[in-house]
């Protein structure tokens, strides 16, 4: 039934080495080709700086996933974009939020959701839902995972090689309370993974359209449920961390609301509320970066305004 849906999902954005710069409509981008790491890929990082920015000043860090789809439609795969320079610039301008830059960190096209599919919750699945979960088939011929999970693999690349190189690189605020990380989809997965495995890293998270179900379906999938008792036993402390979650109702986005309802009792049971939680349901929208895009601005203020 979802099979239609996948060419909606920034699954194979990643380009080449010198791939085109986007333009911008705002600020300045730093790009990064090629960016080591002992415990990944290497990638292309992008840098976005805001008008103005000064090294004299300290700035907030918006750590985002799929960093192709950020910025200019003209240079991802499918002529969509998050407009993060807009959104971020304006909002900058405007002095609603605090001063920030944003850490664009490309996908591994074939390992973008082996990467991102969160590590523990997979292990505690039985060894036989194990194997049977990697042999998923995002469509005919074309497996889902291309390898092991390595989502903490992933998570050590940001936080002990990309983390400490923007912050000796560029003038930023490197405490908690000043570095949030954002993504959609399974980008919405690995960064509400992110938080909960690096509390002391990460203050804020905004997971945007995120995917619960894991694969492309709902039916027969242990896959939420894992999710949610890894949720009950890991979610980070209220009173230092805000987390916002939203969805869609239409295309892929249609998958989500009763699991989006169960973690929503999760956080309310673990001492959340409106002061650092968030949820939105924005009807009829769809799985996609212009539907993102649109509604951008909310998770940043909930996180970043002043």
């Amino acid at each position: 039934m979802y099979l239609k849906l996948l060419c909606l999902l920034p699954i194979f954005g990643t380009l080449a080495a010198g791939a085109q710069q986007p333009e911008l409509s705002a600020g300045t981008l730093r790009r990064f080709e090629k960016f080591p790491s002992r415990f990944v890929d290497s990638r292309t990082v992008d840098v976005w700086l805001p008008v103005g920015y000064d090294s004299l000043k300290k700035y907030a860090v918006l750590y985002m996933h799929d960093g192709q789809m950020l910025f200019d439609a003209a240079t991802t795969w499918n002529k969509q974009e998050w407009g993060v320079d807009e959104t971020l610039g304006r909002l900058q301008a405007e002095g609603k939020i605090r001063d920030c830059i944003v850490v664009g960190i490309w996908n591994n096209a074939p390992k973008r959701h082996t990467e991102y599919f969160p590590q523990k919750p997979y292990e505690a699945l039985p060894k036989s839902r194990r194997k049977a979960l990697l042999k998923e088939y995002r469509s005919a011929n074309n497996p889902l995972f291309s390898g092991k999970i390595q989502s903490d693999s992933y998570l050590k690349f940001l936080v002990r090689e990309l983390k400490p190189f923007v912050d000796k690189e560029f003038s930023t605020h490197k405490d908690q309370s000043h570095t949030i990380i954002a993504g959609s989809s399974m980008g919405g997965l690995i960064s509400l993974y992110a938080i909960c495995e690096y509390p002391e890293v990460f203050g804020g998270a905004a997971c945007l359209s995120t995917h619960w179900t894991g694969i492309f379906r709902a039916e027969n999938n242990p896959v939420p449920g894992a999710f949610m008792q890894y949720l009950k036993k890991n979610l980070p402390d209220p009173a230092m961390h805000k987390i916002y979650f939203d969805h869609g109702t239409a295309t892929l986005d249609a998958l989500y609301p009763p699991f989006q309802k169960q973690a929503d009792d999760i956080m309310r049971a673990k001492g959340f509320s409106e002061a650092n939680w968030m949820t939105r349901v924005f009807e009829g929208e769809d799985h996609s970066e212009n539907a993102w895009k649109k509604r951008l601005e909310v998770p940043v203020l909930f996180l970043l305004g002043k």
